[in-house]
């Protein structure tokens, strides 16, 4: 069954394209997903992993980001999200698409699953609005901006002072993509590093909505959202009775090769945050959902759904949901 296709207008009339996916009728409703996918790609990227979910009784929601798949004004406005801020308003647009989700489901608990991008968002999320969900999940996560990560930003923003804020992004591109084949034997395409599935990759590359290079803007954002997340007082608003899963492949260049998923994982711990977990699974790249262990992949992470399903845990729900 195809996704539902909604038109969600946001706080500034902005319409963003939702994805819902639903059980079968008659089927007991666990729970609800709301999916926030990463850079370069869409929501209905999710759709075999919607209705494996939905299988198990999870309703699933995942949706355009602003300047990302049916959501951007355009092919060619693509990475292009907001005139200010762009980061941010996408973690607040999730929060809009939460209460929707909520209005929509009153009954049923509302879990994240953030890829990628979408996971730095959820990071974001958790900070902001970790009372609104009763789990997340991060996927091809990391962990804390590294010195070029953070030089990026006057340089992006250089950038910007000459060429506005649809500026062409590709140096910022390169400087933060160009060395993620670097650990693949002769690989076919510069997108390699998202899976050891060729066929996957292939459709990525062949994908209108996926990759690309996106304005300097968006990399100007971004980098100063990455580095709101590791301020002390922001960490310190997540709920430490949130749960929290991370998923990960050891070969992701995006998680360090494992070693930003540790770092992430301990520093979660050391804030007090109390039902926590990671896994990294040996080879994996980028794209655990369409990798060659997809199956195992997705199976471990609806024993995690189910698990918080069942679980009567302690969190403080913000049940209230706006007009």
């Amino acid at each position: 069954m195809a996704g539902k296709e909604i038109k969600l207008k946001m706080r500034d009339n902005k319409e963003i394209y939702l994805y819902r996916w639903e059980p079968e009728v008659g089927t007991s409703i666990k729970g609800v997903i709301q999916v926030i996918h990463g850079m370069a790609e869409h929501g209905n990227r999710y759709e075999r992993f919607a209705k494996a979910l939905n299988k198990e009784g999870f309703i699933v929601y995942a949706d355009d980001h602003r300047g990302h798949g049916k959501s951007a004004d355009s092919i060619k406005d693509l990475g292009y999200i907001a005139d200010h801020d762009g980061f941010h308003t996408m973690v607040d647009d999730q929060h809009e698409i939460n209460q929707y989700i909520r209005r929509e489901n009153p009954s049923h608990k509302v879990f994240i699953f953030g890829h990628s991008m979408g996971s730095f968002i959820s990071q974001r999320y958790m900070q902001l609005y970790g009372n609104t969900v009763e789990g997340v999940i991060l996927s091809g996560t990391g962990g804390k901006p590294n010195l070029m990560m953070k030089a990026g930003i006057p340089l992006s923003g250089i950038i910007m002072k000459f060429k506005g804020r649809k500026g062409d992004g590709k140096l910022m591109d390169d400087l933060g993509f160009g060395a993620y084949n670097k650990k693949i034997p002769n690989p076919k395409t510069k997108s390699d590093w998202l899976s050891r599935d060729e066929e996957e990759v292939s459709k990525y590359v062949l994908d209108p909505y996926c990759g690309g290079i996106f304005p300097v803007s968006f990399y100007y954002d971004f980098l100063r959202g990455m580095c709101a997340i590791h301020k002390k007082e922001n960490l310190n608003k997540i709920p430490k009775n949130l749960p929290v899963e991370i998923f990960s492949g050891d070969g992701d260049p995006v998680g360090n090769y494992g070693k930003g998923i540790i770092y992430l994982y301990n520093l979660l711990k050391e804030l007090g945050v109390k039902n926590l977990n990671y896994k990294l699974y040996p080879g994996g790249r980028h794209e655990l959902l369409n990798e060659t262990n997809r199956d195992e992949v997705t199976k471990d992470l609806i024993e995690v759904f189910n698990k918080w399903a069942m679980k009567e845990h302690d969190i403080e729900t913000e049940v209230e949901v706006k007009s």
